[in-house]
C-alpha cells in the first residue's frame, strides 16, 4: 500500500458535528502518573496513537500492568519508585518528545541504568534543557551532547531543587514536577506561562502542590513522598486535533461545524484567541468543568473576511502545535501578518518555522522568514492550478495534516508523502476528513 495521499479537488461546503480523538498530552500523563499509584486506574477514550502506545510499551518494560481493552485502558501501579527491571533496560520513546522527557523525571529514583532511544526526529531534539535540572536531583547522565541515545542513572538520595524554566516548555517543568513527586522536601519551580495539565491532575489527585500565579510566570512548589491515589479519567477531546477542522471550515466557504467534548483548558486556547483576532466566528457552548479541565462544545463558521495580525507574542506558548495551521489562515488575509518569538517552533517533531515557510512558497504565498520569525503576504483570491508534492519533512505528523488541510481549502493538486505519520497522534484524521465529504485517495 502506497504511503502517501493525493488531493485533486477542494471539499465542498459542509455543516456536520463532529467527535474527535482524545487529548494526546492528557493521556501521556495519565498513564504515566498512574504508573505511580499503588491502585488500579482506569481511562476511557484514551488516545491510542503511536505515542502513547509508546508511552503504554515503556511502562510495561518498567513492570507496570497494563489492560487494554475496546473501550477502556486499566494500569495497576507500583508506587513511587517503584519500577521493577532489569540493569541497561533499554526504553524507546519513538516520536514522543512528551513522553522522552518526562519519562526521565520518574526515573531520577532508579538506580538501575536505563538507555533511552527514539526514532529518526525525536534524535534530533534538545534533551538538555531536562537533562540539567533533572542532574540537579542527583541523577547522572550520559549522551550525545544533549541527544538521544541517552543514559540515566539515578539516585536513592534524591534532594529537592530550585529551578527556572524560561522556555515556555510544558515538558520540561512536567520532568522537573514528577522528578519531584518522589522527592523528599519542597522543589520549588519558577516557570513561564505554558500548558498546565500537569499542576492540574496534581491539584485533582490532591497532591501537595501551591501555585502562585504572576504575570508572566508561575510559581510552583512541591512537597514530595506522598502517596498517589487511583486516577479513573474519561480523556476529553485534543483541542491540537480539533484544531485542524476549525481551519478546515474557516477556509471552506459557507460551511459550519461542531466539535464535541473539546478541552479548552486556558493554557491550550491560543488558536482560538488568535483565529477570533483575524475574524473568525468561533462559540462555546455546554462548558463544564472535569477534574481540572475545562471541556465545550466549539462551533465554527466560515468566512469571507480573514483580518491580517501582529499575533501577540503571549499566545505563543498557547498555540505552539498550531501555528502551521494559523500560517494558513494568514495566506487567506487581505493584508500582512507577523508572527515573532517562535523560534520553539524548530524543537518539534521537524523545524516547523521553515516547514511553515515551505508550504506558504509551494502554494504561491510570498513570506520572509527568520529564525525565530515569519511575516506572511496575504491573498485572499490566491488559486492554485499547479502540481504539489509534500515529502521529507521527518514524517512530522502536523506537517502531513496542514498540507491535507491546504490542498482541500486552496485548491491545486497535491501529492502528500507519509501518511502513517498520523499515526503519532490522530489516527483517524484521514476518516474524519472523509467524513466532511472531502475526496483523498
Amino acid at each position: 500500500m502506497s504511503n502517501f495521499v493525493k488531493i485533486k479537488n477542494k471539499i465542498n461546503k459542509f455543516n456536520k458535528k463532529l467527535s474527535i480523538d482524545g487529548d494526546k498530552s492528557l493521556s501521556i500523563r495519565w498513564a504515566l502518573l498512574s504508573s505511580q499509584s499503588l491502585k488500579k486506574s482506569k481511562a476511557s477514550n484514551l488516545l491510542l496513537s503511536e505515542d502513547v502506545i509508546s508511552t503504554l510499551k515503556c511502562l510495561k518494560k518498567l513492570g507496570i500492568k497494563i489492560k487494554i481493552s475496546k473501550n477502556f485502558c486499566q494500569i495497576t501501579g507500583l508506587g513511587l519508585n517503584g519500577f521493577k527491571y532489569k540493569n541497561n533496560l533499554i526504553l524507546n520513546a519513538g516520536n514522543s518528545g512528551t513522553l522522552g522527557r518526562l519519562i526521565l523525571g520518574l526515573l531520577v529514583h532508579s538506580k538501575k541504568k536505563v538507555r533511552l532511544i527514539g526514532d529518526k526526529s525525536l534524535s534530533k531534539r534538545d534533551f538538555l534543557r531536562v537533562v540539567k535540572p533533572l542532574e540537579k536531583f542527583g541523577a547522572k547522565f550520559n549522551s550525545n551532547r544533549g541527544k538521544l541515545p541517552i543514559k540515566i542513572q539515578g539516585t536513592n538520595n534524591t534532594k529537592p531543587i530550585k529551578y527556572f524554566e524560561n522556555r515556555g516548555s510544558a515538558q520540561c517543568k512536567s520532568a522537573v514536577m514528577l522528578a519531584a513527586l518522589n522527592t523528599f522536601g519542597e522543589t520549588i519551580i519558577k516557570a513561564k506561562k505554558s500548558r498546565n495539565h500537569t499542576e492540574l491532575l496534581f491539584k485533582y489527585l490532591k497532591l501537595p502542590i501551591k501555585i502562585i500565579k504572576k504575570d508572566k510566570f508561575d510559581i510552583i512548589k512541591i512537597k514530595g513522598k506522598h502517596n498517589i491515589p487511583s486516577l479513573n479519567y474519561k480523556i476529553p477531546s485534543d483541542i491540537s486535533s480539533a484544531a485542524f477542522f476549525l481551519v478546515l471550515t474557516a477556509l471552506t466557504k459557507n460551511s459550519t461545524l461542531k466539535i464535541k467534548n473539546v478541552n479548552i483548558n486556558p493554557s491550550r486556547m491560543g488558536v482560538l484567541y488568535i483565529l477570533k483576532l483575524m475574524g473568525i466566528k468561533i462559540s462555546k457552548s455546554n462548558i463544564k468543568n472535569y477534574k481540572g479541565e475545562k471541556i465545550a462544545d466549539l462551533v465554527i463558521k466560515s468566512t469571507n473576511k480573514i483580518k491580517p495580525i501582529n499575533c501577540p507574542i503571549k499566545f505563543n506558548s498557547s498555540a505552539i502545535d498550531e501555528f502551521l495551521l494559523i500560517f494558513l489562515v494568514a495566506a487567506k488575509a487581505k493584508g500582512v501578518s507577523n508572527f515573532k518569538n517562535l523560534s520553539e517552533l524548530d524543537q518539534k517533531e521537524s523545524p516547523r518555522l521553515k516547514w511553515g515557510s515551505k508550504i506558504l512558497n509551494k502554494i504561491g504565498i510570498k513570506n520572509n522568514v527568520t529564525k525565530n520569525s515569519i511575516k506572511i503576504f496575504g491573498d485572499p483570491n490566491l488559486k492554485i492550478n499547479k502540481k504539489i508534492i509534500i515529502k521529507d519533512f521527518l514524517k512530522d505528523h502536523r506537517v502531513f495534516m496542514t498540507s491535507v488541510i491546504a490542498a482541500l481549502t486552496f485548491g491545486g493538486e497535491w501529492q502528500i508523502f507519509d501518511k502513517d505519520s498520523i499515526n503519532t497522534s490522530f489516527p483517524s484524521f484521514l476518516k474524519k476528513v472523509s467524513y466532511l465529504g472531502a475526496k483523498v485517495d
